[in-house]
């Protein structure tokens, strides 16, 4: 399924989700974009909508989600554009979506999450950024498996981030029961556990013609930064930092992973401004992290969260 030769596109870090989808005909095709009423959900979910395709905002706020998507279709002239709820860190939350879909999914969008929270859990106890940024969106892939395969040549894209390289997946306390709990660590943790989701899904579900890819969309200011102060942002723009982006521009490479012909038949691959990534050099803010594309840690990850949800 997967060719060895590295991704590359005519893009770079100031392409637009626009510019990316230009061209890409997706009319018959059934997107779902979770946290897509705000940020670079909302623009993915308009490249992906102005493209042609059917498109169902995954949100905790469906007001919110109305708004976006009522926003979405103004400006593409597409009302294919539909609201459901979900709340990725409820499990029955994400178990009601999954039994309310109906019919193929050809482009699943995991984009949801919380960044560098106060320490959180979930009733069950999980550590609320894991639980968020990767359970929830196992939990909801793996129960649109079906869905996936029987559209013929699924994609997930898997929203990752460079701060995948603050931390492996720590198996030996993921849910910060023994260690001191740290807002960018946990963060990270849980971003590398997204790239080795793509990694696995892609392994697993081959015979169902699904590909999952993992990406870095780049630093953009949006909602996702509401537990960060300025002074802490201030910190991360310092030093050898790529350049932010805008939402247009962050949205970019998932548009590129969910649509782009380039990726036809490929998957487990983790890309940065719109190109497969490189691998990440010691003391650097970009490129991947062998152990985020660790085939062994890509099952155990999977075992592990198959295992947490099982209860």
């Amino acid at each position: 399924m997967t060719t060895s030769k590295p991704i590359t596109t005519s893009f770079a870090h100031n392409s637009t989700a626009m510019d990316v989808i230009k061209g890409v005909d997706l009319v018959g095709r059934r997107a779902i974009v979770t946290g897509g009423s705000s940020g670079i959900g909302v623009e993915t979910a308009r490249a992906l909508a102005s493209a042609g395709a059917e498109v169902t905002l995954a949100v905790r706020n469906p007001d919110a989600g109305q708004k976006a998507a009522n926003d979405i279709t103004g400006t593409t002239g597409n009302d294919r554009v539909m609201v459901a709820p979900l709340d990725l860190a409820d499990q029955d939350s994400v178990a009601d979506f999954v039994a309310n879909w109906d019919g193929p999914l050809h482009i699943l969008v995991n984009n949801a999450g919380i960044m560098a929270s106060p320490e959180m859990r979930t009733p069950q106890g999980w550590e609320m950024q894991f639980a968020t940024n990767h359970l929830g969106h196992f939990a909801l892939a793996t129960g649109l498996r079906p869905a996936l395969a029987a559209s013929g040549g699924a994609r997930i894209v898997s929203v990752s981030s460079a701060a995948h390289l603050r931390s492996p997946v720590v198996f030996d306390d993921i849910q910060y029961e023994r260690r001191e709990y740290e807002p960018w660590q946990a963060y990270g943790q849980s971003k590398t556990a997204n790239v080795l989701f793509a990694v696995e899904a892609s392994r697993r579900w081959a015979d169902d013609d699904i590909t999952a890819n993992s990406l870095m969309p780049g630093a953009i200011q949006t909602n996702l930064q509401r537990y960060v102060t300025e002074e802490e942002l201030n910190r991360l723009r310092a030093g050898n930092a790529p350049a932010w982006k805008t939402v247009e521009q962050g949205a970019a490479t998932s548009v590129l992973v969910a649509a782009s012909p380039l990726l036809d038949g490929v998957g487990g691959r983790y890309f940065e401004d719109c190109q497969q990534a490189a691998p990440a050099q010691p003391g650097g803010r970009t490129g991947v992290a062998d152990y985020a594309l660790d085939p062994e840690a890509a099952e155990r990850l999977w075992k592990v969260s198959t295992d947490l949800l099982k209860g």
